[in-house]
């Protein structure tokens, strides 16, 4: 079976690339914007998503299209209008490849959505379910559900199945970002004030997304579905720092703030985002997943947060 896979340069796309050149059968075309050493595969320069970007040669003969490029979620966005560049990557970009790919025969396209296409945050016990209303908030939501949108019409006009797959925060080998920045506080042992949490989040690792893509390549059921991910286990902030201390052979350092206090504080700083992720919960009901599919997670938290730390490759 020939893949063309968008964005093998980011966290998500690389993992994946590497595993689809390991899988027997596949021939994988990957698109890049900078060369990748690692990579064996066929590669081809894409350095705009855009309205404008020309795929015909990358589409060229090919059964199966999995986008993973985006313009992902960033913290602190120096874009004159971030909306407008959310949507001409994430919305123009992403519907201009999906048109060209149902004008190539394309049979499958396979979209790395974000659950930020259901919201931000939960109550401890009601879940975001895959079949929920969009209620997304910040750009990068919006402009993945637009997507979204976009991409059931054109699958509705043409007939070129969609399957659309909504990860929360994912985790692995060479993270980067806000898990990182947690890994390199408890790598140092700094105390944090965070012992009265008791939220409830859910996380994914890469191994675990990455296999339940390669299910989405040619499972039957998957056509013209959407799917949440996650390792099927949700955590306490808590959990998940003493999860990070245990796999470095470190002691977690917690010490009890009162939740209110540190809202009004994050809200004073500026950091609200940051302290919604660290106190509030985000939980995904992926039973619709499991059953469709008949799927499970390949491997745990405690055992995803491990991989975190081997040695670390150039992706």
């Amino acid at each position: 079976m020939k893949i063309l896979l968008t964005g093998a340069n980011g966290f998500v796309g690389g993992h994946l690339a590497q595993a689809l050149e390991a899988a027997p059968d596949i021939d994988l075309t990957a698109t890049i914007r900078r060369p990748v050493e690692i990579l064996a595969a066929k590669t081809i320069m894409v350095q705009d998503l855009d309205a404008n970007t020309n795929w015909s040669e990358a589409l060229k003969s090919q059964d199966v299209v999995i986008h993973a490029a985006a313009r992902v979620h960033i913290m602190k966005d120096d874009a004159a209008d971030p909306m407008l560049e959310y949507r001409r990557t994430n919305v123009e970009g992403t519907l201009n490849l999906a048109r060209q790919a149902a004008a190539a025969s394309i049979k499958r396209f396979i979209f790395l959505s974000s659950i930020k296409v259901n919201g931000e945050q939960t109550e401890v016990g009601r879940p975001f379910y895959a079949d929920d209303k969009a209620r997304p908030i910040d750009d990068y939501g919006v402009s993945k559900a637009e997507a979204e949108k976009g991409l059931q019409d054109i699958s509705y006009d043409t007939g070129m199945e969609v399957v659309i797959i909504r990860p929360p925060l994912v985790y692995g080998q060479n993270i980067k970002g806000n898990f990182a920045k947690l890994i390199a506080l408890v790598a140092k042992g700094v105390p944090l004030p965070l012992a009265m949490v008791k939220n409830q989040r859910s996380f994914v690792a890469i191994d675990n997304l990455v296999d339940l893509i390669i299910t989405c390549i040619n499972h039957p059921k998957a056509a013209n579905q959407i799917f949440l991910v996650s390792d099927g286990q949700d955590l306490s902030t808590p959990e998940l720092l003493d999860g990070m201390a245990k796999a470095m052979g470190r002691d977690i350092r917690l010490f009890p703030i009162p939740l209110s206090f540190l809202s009004l504080v994050a809200v004073i700083i500026g950091k609200r985002g940051e302290a919604n992720r660290l106190l509030g919960s985000l939980q995904l009901d992926i039973s619709k997943t499991l059953d469709v599919l008949d799927w499970a997670p390949v491997i745990d938290f405690e055992e995803g947060v491990r991989r975190c730390f081997r040695k670390n490759q150039k992706i």
